[in-house]
């Protein structure tokens, strides 16, 4: 089931109506991760002012080694509010091919928020957990995979299931299905952990994690259908 979905996936963000919101979430995110990396840079630089020339430059070089580290870990959340704002127009296009009879409801923006904040909070706590890992060969990059992997997994996920579900049976609903839900998020956090192709990263989550509750609808029900 999840092989499936991950493959149709793969083939629709490739098709005209995804490209055309590809151009969109390259361009949200590009500004975003330069907004980040200048405002990082500008603070490092502002605090960087030593008596010493050498010792200023060699801390201005180990800061600038980790801003390139940073800019990894700030792939995740970065492609996870893009993804937010382009949500509801990709999970459109993919339900008007799966199941055009039974299109979901853009849920309120409280409650698009409220994930979206336990999401934020989630991605600082473990992203800085799995940065204490950074010195251990190996075992890092699969922290790195693992905390990504429940991170996107259950978010977009919930993006997905809040189209039909009210909120508490979203979190039922994923409960019901962590471990399927961590194994797709697993297929995401792979594509974010490649550079360039991780910029599809927003539309491949929003493509998969719709069909992957669509499945898991017909084995755990809506306890009531969201209405518009």
């Amino acid at each position: 089931m999840i092989l499936d979905a991950v493959f149709a996936a793969i083939q629709q963000i490739f098709t005209p109506p995804f490209r055309r919101v590809f151009d969109k979430t390259l361009a949200l995110t590009l500004l975003l991760l330069v907004f980040v990396f200048v405002a990082a840079e500008r603070l490092l630089v502002h605090f960087l002012v030593l008596p010493s020339s050498l010792l200023t430059v060699s801390l201005a070089v180990l800061a600038g080694i980790a801003l390139v580290v940073g800019f990894a870990f700030a792939i995740t959340p970065v492609s996870f509010i893009v993804g937010g704002f382009f949500f509801d127009e990709v999970a459109q296009i993919v339900e008007a091919e799966i199941d055009p009879a039974n299109p979901g409801v853009t849920p309120p923006f409280a409650e698009q928020a409220l994930v979206a904040a336990k999401f934020a909070a989630l991605a600082l706590v473990l992203n800085l957990a799995a940065l204490f890992l950074l010195l251990i060969p190996g075992l890092n990059a699969v922290a790195f995979l693992i905390v990504n992997a429940y991170l996107l997994g259950r978010g977009y996920f919930e993006f997905a299931a809040l189209r039909y579900r009210q909120i508490e049976d979203v979190k039922r609903v994923r409960q019901a299905h962590e471990l399927q839900i961590f194994l797709a998020g697993l297929a995401i956090a792979s594509l974010a952990a490649v550079p360039l192709a991780n910029l599809l990263t927003p539309l491949f989550g929003a493509a998969l994690m719709v069909r992957l509750h669509r499945s898991f609808s017909r084995q755990t029900p809506l306890a009531a259908r969201r209405k518009p």
